[in-house]
């Protein structure tokens, strides 16, 4: 019986020698389409890694790795383990990682005769020592396996890492040169990732030497690559470090628009299913090389087991059991993994809105505040020239200089305009804003709104038609002062953009329910028309659909953006039709309050009157002094007389030591502020009327000045009939109620 299996043996040994000899000339033709084949595998793995597509490309080196050991190609199968252990090292899988180069280094062993593998090997070292923290560690080896390898793209990658490990070590100057030199490759399979991570590597160099506006421009070339060729990992960490360097510059707004992009980034390639997907692609590939592994193992017990080497089965078995104990443990330590992993994305993303709406809300007060001052400063001198405009037009200028005059008034009024504009955005953003409700004739303001405007018009050559539907109630309760401004800008937009044409308002009645009444406007033109791409945007604030448009045309853009935001106060929405040449439609419906059917006091508006100041001594506090002449002239002009006190101190005193009609206060000075001077006045002198004059930008610092004393407040630059209207009002008619009393 042993000398038939010793002859068994012996046969077999013959067959498999036969089998050798004549499969061998087969394999030396079929190696350069096996090493073809496993480049195609390793390119198309290449092109899903740099996308961060880590799903798809553990499918790939799962192919290439079962061609590699059907084709009995052990360069193929080494590798696939690296390029294994750098896959599960890109998406932190460190124990992954380390079980591939393991694998690796094993089958390098019994194969000498493959100095690149060894090379490769010794760079995926480098990576996971630097992973590590161990850079110098990760340099030496990373020297080692540059002295092993000629391959250009895998030297490449070396020099990649080698600025990595220089900028970790604070080594910046060779870390310029290493990242500098991939800036401009000439790599075969990688030009245009390397080129993207040489960019990246020096926005975390400039970063970290502050040097953030070359950090910016670095950043930038990594977002413009990283969109062209879909490098999602790196398009993220490139807007991270615009954020960062922003935010350093002090550009917060820029910051801010880039945290906003992050966070967009992020949901897009960190979502649960995706880290799930790549777990369980990476745990499964390693699971059936595990298995593998067991199989060979088994292969090699009943080899043995001919031999009756009991003492080696032992141990393989021993080994066997405890790969199946580790896989079960891997198994459910991976399952425990995607719970962490799954929790800390989730309070990832919760800090991340957290923080998005804290820097929002940030923004926001930013922005209000900037506004503020900015309208203080504006106004400040405004009032200057709208006064002195004023002033001189009433002094019977020559029609040279009256012409000139008008030309002044009109560009005041224009700026004005413009700032009270950016103020009614900020005032709605804010929630400033409400809709009154008072009676009106819905006709008499279109009319009047029209009437307003046929000057520009005139200038246009363009005419424009009412088309009033009667069956409308006369008497409607609303905001008539803001449906006044949403016309005013719709009409105004149409005729900027319409020369020898047409602009038309329709008003027309829907339905009437009980007091709810519903009408339908539109403002209509055969202008210029707009784009369909501009119509996208054309409600944005700032924007009138081109550059060449607004240096045509002129204006802010910002006349539809209030339309818009005044119609929300309303509950209404604006809806556009345009077609370039043939003009344009804005329409709308409002739901109003009908008169007829409300029973409640209406408040009506109050009819100015005209008030003789002639004889009355006021006291004018500014601390300005073309300000001071201003308000002296235009009171003299009425016959009031007055002192002038140039801050708060001086106004106490002023008024604690003399009799006054009445108090001009400016809220806005150095020292104690007119508010302050107005509580201190009115702890000896509650009678005296006191009218604030300030540049006020928000509707709650009126609650401030009357809550000091104020008895009435008048914002600057003010028109001289209000002026006057307000002293009439407050000093003029209180001193009349002292005389009769």
């Amino acid at each position: 019986m042993i000398i038939l299996r010793s002859y068994r043996n012996h046969f077999r040994l013959l067959v498999l020698l036969g089998l050798f000899w004549f499969v061998n000339p087969l394999w030396s033709q079929n190696a350069d389409e096996v090493d073809k084949k496993l480049s195609q595998y390793f390119k198309e793995y290449t092109t899903y890694k740099n996308q961060g597509k880590l799903s798809l490309a553990f499918d790939v080196l799962s192919d290439a790795q079962e061609f590699a050991e059907t084709s009995l190609d052990e360069k193929g199968m080494i590798d696939s383990y690296h390029r294994l252990a750098l896959l599960n090292l890109q998406r932190g899988d460190n124990e992954n990682a380390q079980f591939y180069i393991d694998r690796a280094s094993k089958i390098l062993e019994q194969y000498s005769s493959y100095p690149r593998g060894e090379g490769y090997n010794k760079f995926v070292e480098a990576n996971l020592l630097l992973d590590a923290g161990f850079n110098f560690r990760a340099r030496l080896r990373l020297d080692e396996a540059k002295k092993l390898s000629n391959d250009r793209n895998l030297l490449n990658n070396m020099l990649l890492l080698e600025g990595l490990i220089f900028n970790s070590i604070e080594d910046y100057e060779k870390a310029a040169v290493s990242f500098n030199s991939l800036v401009i490759n000439t790599d075969d399979i990688e030009k245009a990732y390397l080129t993207t991570r040489a960019h990246l590597g020096l926005a975390d160099l400039y970063i970290r030497t502050e040097n953030y506006e070359e950090s910016i421009k670095n950043s930038l070339s990594v977002i413009e690559l990283a969109r062209t060729h879909n490098f999602s990992s790196e398009l993220l960490q490139a807007n991270e470090y615009l954020a960062t360097a922003n935010e350093l510059l002090g550009n917060f707004k820029l910051a801010l628009q880039y945290k906003e992009i992050i966070v967009k980034v992020k949901d897009s390639i960190f979502t649960i299913e995706k880290i799930k997907a790549e777990t369980n692609k990476a745990d499964k590939l390693a699971m059936e090389d595990a298995k593998k592994e067991i199989i060979r193992q088994d292969e090699r017990i009943e080899a043995l087991s001919e031999s009756a080497n009991r003492s080696e089965i032992t141990a393989i078995l021993t080994s066997a059991f405890l790969t199946i104990i580790s896989l079960l443990a891997v198994s459910l330590y991976r399952n425990n993994q995607i719970k962490l992993k799954t929790n800390d994305l989730l309070q990832t993303k919760n800090k991340e809105l957290q923080a998005a709406r804290d820097a929002a809300v940030q923004a926001m007060e930013a922005k209000t505040n900037f506004l503020s001052t900015v309208s203080h400063e504006l106004r400040t001198p405004l009032y200057a020239v709208t006064g002195l405009t004023h002033l001189l037009l009433e002094e019977n200028p020559s029609e040279n200089q009256k012409e000139h005059l008008k030309s002044l008034k009109f560009s005041g009024d224009y700026l004005l305009n413009f700032i009270n504009d950016i103020l009614q955005i900020n005032k709605i953003d804010a929630d400033k804003l409400e809709p009154s409700s008072i009676d009106f004739y819905l006709k008499k303001i279109l009319s009047e709104v029209i009437d307003s405007l046929q000057q520009s018009a005139k200038e246009n050559n363009t005419e424009i038609l009412l088309e009033y539907d009667n069956e409308i109630p006369q008497h409607l309760m609303s905001d008539p002062l803001k449906l006044s401004q949403i016309f005013i800008n719709l009409i105004g937009n149409s005729i900027k953009f319409t020369k020898n044409g047409k602009v038309t308002l329709i008003a027309k009645l829907v339905k009437k329910e009980e007091e709810n009444v519903t009408i339908y406007f539109e403002v209509k033109d055969n202008g210029i028309g707009i784009s369909e791409e501009q119509q996208q945007h054309i409600f944005d604030s700032f924007e009138q659909g081109s550059i060449q448009i607004n240096r045509e045309y002129g204006g802010t853009g910002l006349g539809l953006t209030i339309v818009k935001s005044l119609l929300g106060l309303f509950d209404s929405q604006i809806q556009l039709k345009s077609k370039e040449g043939k003009g344009s439609s804005f329409f709308f419906e409002l739901v109003l309050k009908s008169k007829d059917s409300i029973v409640d006091d209406i408040p009506f508006e109050l009819e100015h009157k005209e008030y003789d100041l002639n004889g009355m001594h006021v006291l004018v506090v500014e601390d300005n002094k073309i300000n001071q002449v201003i308000t002296k002239k235009m009171l003299t002009k009425r016959g009031v007389s007055c002192d002038i006190a140039e801050n708060g101190l001086e106004a106490i005193d002023h008024a604690n030591r003399n009799q006054y009609d009445g108090i001009l206060m400016d809220i806005h000075m150095p020292g104690i502020s007119g508010v302050e001077a107005t509580i201190e006045i009115r702890k000896f002198d509650r009678e005296t009327p006191i009218i604030a004059l300030t540049a006020i930008s928000l509707d709650d610092s009126l609650e401030t000045f009357y809550a000091a004393g104020c008895n009435d407040v008048v914002t600057k630059p003010f028109k001289p009939e209000v002026f006057y209207q307000k002293i009439g009002e407050n000093f003029l008619e209180n001193k009349e109620k002292k005389s009769a009393s």
